[in-house]
């Protein structure tokens, strides 16, 4: 069970939101660099980063600050990043500064088809990030949610060829009140893909239910405000993770 470090980038700083709301944000460092390379030393075997600047914009805006991370940590452990990847271009972009995976949100629903041709350009290096409230499908940095059930629209993506899925239940994210295993495991059972779930990862009990739930396709977890809060130490997670895994 890989644990995922996430760095969210908001005007070049690193933040937490509740709920994705952008004016409730939380600032944890403005120095994310800093902050990528404090993950890595703590053993994180990934890095997941979010534009969040981008995600609204629909284009990057963190550029820089990404180029940057990459350039530290890039070499020593696969990053991944979603937020304003809206055409191949921006992937490409990306995947030359040393990106690993890009992670397709609100495009692969609104335009599936770009989702589709961006799997074709980039085999085994797009993941496709889902959201979804009560099962729904939610868009445009969660300001809508669709009536698309999650679990049908993770098949026909796989389809296409994605590598993983990242599911987030929106009602938990940044609130510090467990992961959602029920609708994990409901996504996971559904798919050959692995799953990775985010929103609520709280405690050393959220990482146990993980893992006893990780032979369903549940490949890792991101976690994000409990690190940087302090109710969930990174090192001693990943190696409860690890051992309760082996």
């Amino acid at each position: 069970m890989l644990l995922i470090p996430a760095i969210d980038l908001k005007d070049g700083h690193c933040v937490r939101l509740r709920q994705g709301i952008m004016e409730d944000a939380t600032v944890f460092s403005d120095n994310p660099v800093k902050v990528a390379a404090h993950w890595r030393d703590k053993g994180a075997r990934r890095l997941h980063l979010v534009d969040l600047n981008g995600a609204f914009a629909g284009k990057p805006k963190n550029l820089a600050v990404v180029r940057d991370i990459l350039a530290e940590v890039g070499t020593d452990m696969p990053v991944q990043l979603g937020g304003g990847i809206r055409d191949l271009d921006t992937i490409e972009k990306y995947l030359d500064m040393g990106l690993r995976y890009v992670i397709v949100g609100t495009a692969a629903v609104k335009t599936p088809g770009f989702l589709h041709d961006a799997c074709d350009a980039f085999p085994g290096q797009v993941i496709v990030g889902l959201d979804a409230k009560d099962g729904k499908v939610a868009i445009d940095g969660w300001a809508k949610v669709t009536q698309h059930d999650v679990v049908e629209m993770a098949k026909r993506f796989q389809d296409y060829g994605v590598m993983s899925v990242i599911y987030t239940d929106i009602g938990r994210d940044g609130m510090m009140n467990g992961i959602n295993i029920e609708a994990t495991v409901k996504l996971a059972q559904a798919l050959t893909i692995p799953v990775i779930a985010s929103g609520g990862l709280t405690n050393l009990d959220d990482v146990r239910a993980l893992c006893q739930v990780e032979h369903e396709g549940i490949e890792g977890a991101i976690t994000g405000r409990a690190i940087y809060e302090g109710s969930i130490d990174f090192e001693v997670a990943q190696s409860l993770a690890d051992e309760l895994s082996e």
